[in-house]
């Protein structure tokens, strides 16, 4: 891997990462004044592990699961759960880039002996983990691509494998800028296994060997939040201070700004119809609570923070709605809904994951911009588990048509449901391949 390492192209790639760094200082000074728990991930990004976590995990060849962050850890979760069943002797650990996925990755993934954050992919650093740790085998969820962090895995021989690989739209046109670099990066890589045929062409496109490429599926559809029993939905309506019976609830999960006065607007025009209707909005950066709560009186409609309930806050009586301004409920809360909006969808940012709500069967609706999940929504679309509106009056109307025509909801329940239990066992065929791997490296061990 000579070659590799003296690449122009790697000096360069060092070279800015530094400049950007740098330029950084300022804003991580404050945070490591300001916020709880960033001195430990800057320590773990730097290749400085908590005792506890390094005696656990150092030099035990673990199989390293790298998911960035919350979609990432979402995919990850049941890529561990079954890895667990089918390596129990193995030490798994999976690592994070982001402080939200840290937390998500605590909450949902139950099968991993640690979970730590990614080092920041600089030459010394990157080393440093992975000497270490010095895993048997390192799994890259969705699309990871870190040039030092894959120059020197394969330097010391670790083989990579990408499982759930995914690259959207909008990456693949900028990796297409660089492929003369990234084709060297993604040689480092033995095994893609792509979600679905467009992201096989997108990696392809970009530099790597066809004859590396295969289609497993998704495993997001593998995912067990579709599991909700009834006490734990009576729970959740309690929790949020809704009505068993309640309906209709709309849910807008993942939504930016832009977006919430197009759901308040929707909203007024189903509580016309439906004087209990109750919503439940997860923004996509929870800090813009407040925002989102302010924008929703100017629409009469009042919101409170599922925060300050969990908290044990007063908030005030007789409110429309809850803002789901928490880490790791949504997957689950959308087993409450009755119409459900996937945001990311009407702004220009390229839609958000709609299996969450597809597994729990809801009917589904989304504005024109999907395409960082085109292969997913032309799937949903085609059985008519799933709208696309084109603008604010034809999202406002379909919403209040679902829920006014419940023949109409129930058959997008089902094809909902059809497609989720059609599409299963990804996981399956990731870990197949990852076996194929161990064994070919391992000569079986």
């Amino acid at each position: 891997m000579k070659n590799l390492k003296s690449h122009p192209m790697y000096w360069l790639y060092n070279i800015l990462l530094l400049i950007y760094w740098a330029t950084l200082i300022p804003m991580l000074i404050y945070r490591l004044i300001r916020e709880e728990g960033f001195y430990q991930r800057i320590k773990q990004s730097i290749g400085f592990l908590p005792e506890e976590l390094k005696d656990k995990i150092s030099n035990r060849h673990a199989i390293w699961v790298h998911a960035a962050s919350v979609g990432e850890i979402v995919a990850a979760s049941p890529i561990v759960r079954e890895m667990r069943k089918t390596h129990p002797d193995e030490v798994i650990i999976v690592s994070v880039v982001t402080a939200t996925g840290f937390r998500m990755a605590h909450q949902i993934i139950k099968g991993a002996d640690g979970i730590l954050y990614f080092p920041l992919d600089l030459p010394y650093l990157t080393n440093r983990i992975l000497t270490i740790v010095n895993p048997q085998a390192i799994v890259l969820v969705e699309t990871e691509i870190w040039p030092n962090f894959l120059r020197i895995a394969a330097d010391k021989h670790i083989p990579v494998m990408m499982m759930n690989g995914r690259i959207s739209q909008r990456s693949a046109v900028r990796y297409r800028m660089i492929t003369f670099f990234t084709r060297r990066v993604l040689s480092t890589i033995r095994m893609f296994c792509m979600q679905s045929r467009i992201d096989a062409q997108y990696i392809i496109d970009i530099g790597a060997d066809p004859n590396k490429v295969i289609v497993t599926g998704n495993t997001k559809y593998d995912q067990t939040y579709g599991i909700v029993t009834e006490e734990e939905k009576k729970r959740f309506l309690h929790e949020l201070g809704f009505a068993e019976g309640t309906y209709p609830i709309m849910i807008a999960g993942s939504t930016h700004r832009g977006e919430n006065g197009s759901v308040y607007k929707a909203f007024v025009k189903i509580r016309d119809h439906f004087p209990d209707a109750k919503l439940i909005i997860a923004p996509r950066y929870i800090y813009q609570a407040d925002l989102i709560a302010d924008e929703g009186l100017k629409h009469g409609v009042t919101m409170v923070k599922r925060s300050d309930m969990k908290a044990g806050k007063p908030v005030k009586a007789d409110y429309d709605g809850v803002i789901l301004d928490t880490i790791g409920e949504l997957g689950r809360v959308y087993s409450l809904g009755d119409l459900i909006f996937v945001g990311g969808s009407l702004a220009h940012i390229g839609g958000h994951n709609i299996l969450e709500p597809a597994a729990h069967g809801k009917p589904i609706v989304v504005g024109p911009n999907m395409f960082n999940f085109v292969e997913i929504f032309d799937l949903l679309s085609s059985r008519g588990a799933c709208v696309m509106v084109k603008n604010e009056k034809e999202f406002i109307d379909t919403c209040l048509d679902i829920l006014i025509h419940p023949d109409r909801a129930e058959a997008m329940k089902r094809s909902c449901i059809e497609v989720v239990q059609e599409n299963q066992g990804a996981t399956r065929k990731n870990l197949e391949q990852l076996q194929q791997m161990l064994d070919a490296v391992h000569g079986g061990r």
